[in-house]
């Protein structure tokens, strides 16, 4: 009998047997390579242009009381991401405390925002609640129920946003205010979609291909949503605060919310140099030049991203060396 024609079921065998090969892991290493090779070189070719003094000179010019209230705001997003791991607690119902609970998250943050998601929201957390016998079924749980939590209220300020904010036109590119407001509610009806459903399933978990996802009843998805505008919110307020409020803080608030994105397409580390051109793309204008747009951006990242890596780096080696003196 004639072998029928070649089905879905055929390319995707194919697609596997292809993956299998021995020189595949080293052409995706090096079309990886390659890509952030460009990134950096595009990074770098735009640096060139920056006027390096006068943004020193705007990083002089930052009063302390600004840096000060720009760390507490950065503090208070810390602390507020930390309380996402609660609710994979209470989804997981694994026996952790509060406080440990929190303390893993807000160690294992700093480790995300500066080195990935696969460093520090798989690998440090996977350690320390590994170490506390926490099984890896559970963690995986934690861990995706947190990056959930994360979303649901970026898609909710994203609805929000376009009514409160217009972007100016980025290389010759612009959007309508219709086409904006509109993009925004599309994202605004899937965290209303996720309430639905979990009220629907009343806490029952969801099952795929033979992995279980715990759900949380309504109250707490609302609980969710509301926990992750706070942190987008305070991450945008930090920036607005050494913005020194000379944008409207929608447009802040903007800047963090499409360069954390942008950084996540691009996968480059931290968003390394992201993050500073969309807020120059999108901030620049009277009365901020450039440079001290990209000076307020830099302190950002300073107080966000990198002061908090020293006291996690610090938290994560007492306690391996906690752990290790009870094994010897």
């Amino acid at each position: 009998m004639a072998r029928p024609p070649s089905t879905t079921a055929d390319a995707l065998t194919g697609w596997r047997s292809m993956t299998q090969r021995p020189w595949w892991p080293w052409l995706k290493r090096s079309a990886v390579a390659l890509f952030l090779t460009l990134v950096a070189w595009l990074i770098l070719r735009h640096a060139r242009l920056v006027d390096w003094h006068a943004v020193l000179h705007a990083l002089r010019n930052l009063p302390v009381s600004v840096l000060a209230m720009a760390g507490a705001l950065a503090l208070a997003s810390h602390l507020t991401y930390g309380t996402f791991d609660w609710v994979g607690r209470q989804c997981s119902r694994h026996r952790l405390g509060l406080f440990a609970t929190l303390g893993i998250a807000m160690t294992s943050y700093p480790f995300i925002l500066n080195l990935g998601s696969l460093i520090g929201g798989v690998g440090v957390r996977y350690r320390l609640y590994s170490r506390r016998g926490v099984d890896p079924g559970t963690i995986g749980q934690v861990v995706a129920i947190s990056i959930v939590t994360n979303w649901l209220g970026y898609l909710v300020l994203m609805a929000v946003l376009p009514w409160l904010w217009q972007p100016p036109p980025v290389a010759g590119w612009s959007v309508t205010s219709g086409q904006w407001r509109t993009g925004g509610m599309l994202l605004g009806c899937l965290p209303l979609a996720y309430v639905w459903l979990c009220a629907l399933r009343a806490g029952r978990a969801f099952t795929w291909r033979g992995h279980s996802l715990p759900w949380p009843r309504w109250p707490v998805a609302l609980w969710q949503v509301a926990a992750s505008a706070c942190n987008w919110m305070f991450m945008g307020a930090a920036l607005w605060t050494v913005l020194q409020g000379q944008v409207a803080y929608p447009a802040a608030l903007a800047t963090v919310m499409l360069g954390a994105v942008a950084g996540l397409v691009l996968r480059v580390p931290a968003g390394l140099g992201v993050l500073e051109a969309v807020g120059v793309a999108l901030l620049t204008a009277p009365p901020l030049d450039s440079a001290e747009v990209l000076a307020a951006l830099l302190a950002y990242r300073a107080l966000y991203y990198f002061a908090p890596l020293l006291p996690a780096t610090l938290a994560l080696g007492a306690a391996e060396l906690h752990w290790r003196q009870r094994a010897a």
